[in-house]
């Protein structure tokens, strides 16, 4: 994986601290601008950027379209909290501390599971066979993030308890680079990196999210901006599903586009885009119930301050 790709990732933990938390926003609603928080590792939005379609038809109704980049899912939803976005999409967990701490968002979309994208790895000569042989050994993981909820479920169902591991909390730049030096024996990480690993260090997957996790990601708008342009929010999920659509039929051509604009080998970005499901749907009340699985996870292992109940963060009728 090229640098300047994992260097746009940082710890989850410096985006913990929702900088404008109980701060009125910084950015009031404009009914003529429609502002998207996006990842480059986000394939449907990146793809969706560079072709412009939301822009040919917003631009009828006199709307503007305007892309902002996040290197991550906490800074993503500390510009919604602040008003500088109005829709982003994040990974399931950001969305449990965001909440936690008061940030105002409401879920109005996810994308079907896509358990096999995220993956414990260990290196292709380690003697490490199973879950179980994690006992005792360091696993370098992203604090707080969807593959800490997976690494728990992986040791319950294995039989080890979050404690008999040594957990070694690195972003994915730290963690692959801990990884190949051997400071760490396993890695707890999500595609593209897994993809990466697999493909430039021979990385073994030990281990992956089937029948463990769901892994959901979401599309988040700021409450507000959901309440009063519901309409908008229709085109964008009728074009994130075309979307969707074309990279399920066309693999190979999406990962030629995605490529250049991921920093990534296409070989590397076909293998991470199979992984995801990239199938769109709005927010229903049983994704919202499998959600709060996760935060109540959370809260017991003390990675939240507080019990949140995520149906909270869904306008009336989801919840």
């Amino acid at each position: 994986m090229k640098r300047q790709f994992l260097k746009t990732v940082v710890g989850l933990a410096a985006g913990l601290a929702i900088a404008a938390v109980g701060q009125p926003a910084l950015a009031e609603y404009n009914p003529k601008l429609l502002r998207i928080g996006f990842q480059k590792s986000a394939s449907l939005l990146t793809l969706l950027k560079a072709q412009g379609a939301v822009e040919k038809r917003l631009a009828a109704q006199g709307l503007e379209v305007k892309w902002v980049e996040f290197p991550a899912g906490p800074q993503l939803l500390e510009g919604l909290n602040v008003g500088a976005i109005d829709f982003g999409y994040v990974g399931e967990a950001p969305p449990v501390f965001a909440q936690a701490a008061g940030a105002n968002f409401v879920y109005v979309g996810y994308e079907e599971p896509a358990p096999t994208a995220e993956a414990v790895l260990v290196p292709k000569g380690s003697a490490i066979r199973t879950v179980a042989d994690l006992r005792g050994k360091k696993v370098a993981l992203n604090k707080g993030s969807n593959v800490h909820y997976l690494l728990v479920k992986l040791l319950e169902k294995n039989g080890l308890k979050y404690a008999d591991i040594q957990p070694v909390f690195l972003p994915p730049a730290d963690a692959r680079a801990a990884f190949e030096r051997g400071s760490v024996d396993a890695w707890v990480i999500w595609d593209p990196y897994t993809a990466a690993a697999e493909k430039q260090i021979e990385a073994r997957i030990l281990a992956d999210g089937k029948g463990v996790v769901n892994n959901y990601a979401f599309f988040l708008a700021e409450r507000d901006f959901a309440s009063k342009r519901p309409e908008v929010i229709s085109l964008l999920f009728e074009e994130l599903q075309k979307q969707g659509q074309w990279i399920i039929k066309n693999y190979p051509a999406a990962a030629a586009q995605l490529a250049p604009l991921q920093g990534l080998d296409p070989t590397v970005v076909e293998l991470s885009i199979r992984r995801y499901s990239n199938v769109v749907k709005p927010i229903t009340e049983q994704v919202l119930v499998e959600q709060q699985k996760l935060a109540d996870t959370f809260f017991e292992l003390k990675l939240i301050p507080k019990e949140i109940k995520v149906k909270d963060a869904a306008l009336p009728g989801k919840r």
